[in-house]
């Protein structure tokens, strides 16, 4: 059998390595010189925005809500579809989460959808750009100014995605990315806000460092109950490289996406699996994840997951919906309350994809899984 093909596969240049190198024989490893250069260069690239690093995706989100007042008896408008961290933040708030279906095609939230699960209590739209395609937002920000309501977009998948021929972050009210191992750009764990509220700015500052405020003898003030979520000068050092080849990777990644959407087109028309959609030149792909309607093909997910194993291909799954886990139980949905995030929880398989990956790879996993569908051994 070939080398297996992962579904994903972090992108660490040499280079990298030696930065690492360079910043652990410094003396100075936690936030510090190359936290700041990151954040300075990330700003840069998003239009100079101010942007302040975070250890992790999660804290980030967590901590604008908690920024923005949101607590209890309010509630956060979120996609159904979506990884648990946009649903975990609101409960750890205090605050309820409001679930809503998102478009099959696109996996993304959209306004008419929205303007249905508003009420008085509403105070946060959180928008996840799934995959790496921009939700529609300008009907979404004109609905939350009608309202005044905040947005705090996951941007997740969306690090170096266009909306409209703008850069994600680039605009809008408060924008949280991921750069997680898996993520279009890695500091193996990592996140970042974007933003030019400078209100909340200065609460996020007090909110990841112990709600600490330096004092001008050296000594410091802690004005809040505050956790610790800084960002490493280690992890800081491999985004400042990640980010430096971001577009080139990212180019990469939208041209795998075409060879899928051209290997698959036959399986697509026959109505053996659904395709993403596609979207335009700003699509960042963070992830190709087709549909398969198992039960009508009399197999599972785990008989085809094993099957394209075994052929050396790895597959993932992105991502059941968010009111099947068990955490969410306890809000009392039914099923068949957002159909469209259900089937996509029941039929979803992520595709390999990343940088790195040959043509020949892409022509490779559409064999594999021609192969499996139509049962050739």
């Amino acid at each position: 059998m070939k080398d297996f093909l992962p579904f994903v596969r972090p992108s660490i240049a040499p280079q990298t390595r030696h930065g690492v190198s360079e910043v652990l024989a410094s003396g100075w490893i936690t936030s510090g010189p190359q936290v700041e250069a990151f954040e300075a260069e990330l700003g840069t690239y998003l239009g100079n925005r101010p942007v302040l690093s975070f250890c992790h995706a999660t804290g980030a989100l967590e901590e604008s809500l908690r920024a923005l007042g949101i607590g209890p008896g309010d509630e956060v408008i979120v996609p159904a579809m979506t990884f648990a961290a946009t649903l975990n933040v609101v409960f750890r708030v205090g605050a309820r989460p409001v679930l809503v279906d998102v478009d099959f095609a696109t996996r993304n939230l959209d306004v008419e959808r929205v303007k249905a699960a508003l009420n008085e209590r509403t105070r946060v739209i959180m928008p996840v750009h799934f995959a790496g395609l921009a939700v529609d937002l300008d009907p979404l920000y004109q609905l939350a100014e009608q309202n005044q309501l905040r947005i705090v977009e996951d941007a997740a998948h969306a690090i170096g995605a266009y909306y409209r021929g703008r850069r994600i972050g680039s605009f809008g009210d408060i924008v949280c990315f991921s750069f997680h191992a898996n993520k279009n750009l890695t500091t193996i764990e990592g996140g970042a806000v974007s933003t030019r509220d400078e209100v909340i700015l200065e609460k996020l500052r007090r909110l990841r460092f112990h709600g600490q405020k330096k004092l001008e003898d050296g000594s410091y003030d802690i004005l809040m109950p505050a956790s610790k979520y800084n960002l490493s000068d280690v992890n800081a050092r491999i985004g400042r490289d990640q980010l430096a080849v971001l577009e080139s990777r990212n180019s990469r990644r939208r041209a795998l996406a075409d060879l899928y959407f051209e290997g698959l087109a036959d399986l697509a028309g026959s109505g053996d699996l659904s395709l993403p959609a596609r979207g335009d030149t700003g699509h960042a792909w963070h992830m190709f994840a087709v549909c398969i309607p198992y039960a009508e093909r009399s197999t599972s997910r785990r008989e085809i997951r094993e099957a394209l194993a075994a052929r050396g291909v790895g597959t993932g799954v992105h991502y059941p919906a968010l009111h099947q886990l068990t955490v969410a139980r306890e809000m009392g949905i039914t099923a068949g309350e957002f159909p469209n995030s259900e089937r996509i929880g029941c039929e979803t398989l992520t595709l390999p994809l990343f940088p790195e990956m040959q043509d020949q790879d892409v022509a490779r996993v559409v064999d594999a899984l021609t192969g499996v569908l139509h049962g050739r051994p």
